[in-house]
């Protein structure tokens, strides 16, 4: 039986600034467009992204390791892999975690009447089982990448904007790409360093797919882009200046990413990709502020 800390080692809480980004930056986007914040709805938009993304962490740690895909690695604690947990116990664990992020979601559709965004989470959630669920898993085609940019940036932040204001601007649209692609990058750091295991079992990755080189630069250009497309918005907030700031952050992991060559090093890269992500955030959700506010 798994023990407490290993079922939340399991959850990979280093990856959870993937959702949080994009609830703060989306909530940002709307007091651009209207002065003010529904708290509560901020807190449910959260949990329903929490929820998501351990529930996503589960479902990955259930079906890699019934296929095998965990035998040998490095990186995080691997629940059903490592044998601490059975597979079912694992699986029954994504699946409460998408329950409440049903619930939660159903409660805050109510409360906006963003009635469309049902269809759009009953999608999130099949296409969280479907990363590397079921008989054919999109993850293991190299798809992973596309499912990390539409649902934890486009869907994200543009849902939580259209349940703070009911409609979506500029903003939040360049936001919704700029972390997209940062979360994108995080997956790319996970990726290349499980190239070699993920190829002998035939879990194709995109990182798989470029190869380990040329994946390394795509996690440079992707964090590079995110940080410089929001200077598109400068002309109207000249304060989102600020968002070349993350650059700072930025050139620790990007370096790691381009120099070191022993793949299990770049577990390290994992945690300071969340927190480009978290600082991304913080400094879009800041110019936006201070130019609605001063």
């Amino acid at each position: 039986m798994a023990t407490l800390s290993q079922w939340v080692a399991g959850a990979r809480l280093r990856t959870l600034p993937i959702v949080i980004a994009p609830v703060v930056i989306g909530t940002a986007a709307a007091v651009g467009q209207t002065g003010q914040v529904s708290w509560f709805r901020f807190v449910l938009a959260l949990l329903v992204g929490l929820l998501l993304q351990v529930g996503v962490n589960y479902s990955n740690d259930y079906s890699d390791g019934i296929r095998g895909t965990d035998d040998e690695r490095v990186g995080p604690v691997r629940l059903t892999g490592s044998k601490l947990a059975t597979p079912t116990q694992v699986r029954n664990a994504a699946f409460g975690c998408f329950g409440l992020a049903a619930i939660f979601g159903l409660l805050l559709v109510i409360l906006s009447s963003t009635w469309p965004l049902l269809l759009v989470g009953v999608a999130a959630i099949f296409a969280a089982w479907g990363y590397t669920g079921g008989k054919n898993p999109y993850g293991y085609r190299g798809w992973g990448d596309v499912y990390v940019f539409i649902f934890f940036g486009l869907v994200a932040t543009l849902g939580t904007t259209y349940t703070q204001s009911g409609q979506l601007t500029i903003a939040a649209l360049l936001g919704a790409i700029g972390t997209g692609f940062i979360g994108c990058a995080l997956l790319m750091a996970n990726n290349v360093r499980d190239i070699p295991t993920d190829s002998e079992v035939g879990k194709i990755t995109l990182a798989v797919r470029l190869g380990e080189q040329l994946a390394r630069l795509s996690y440079v250009l992707m964090l590079s882009v995110a940080i410089v497309l929001p200077l598109l918005l400068t002309g109207s907030n000249p304060w989102m200046w600020l968002i070349l700031l993350t650059f700072v952050p930025a050139a620790a992991p990007s370096w790691v990413m381009l120099r070191e060559q022993s793949l299990p090093k770049l577990v390290v890269v994992l945690k300071q990709t969340g927190i480009v992500n978290v600082v991304y955030a913080v400094l879009f959700t800041l110019a936006i502020v201070l130019n609605t506010w001063l």
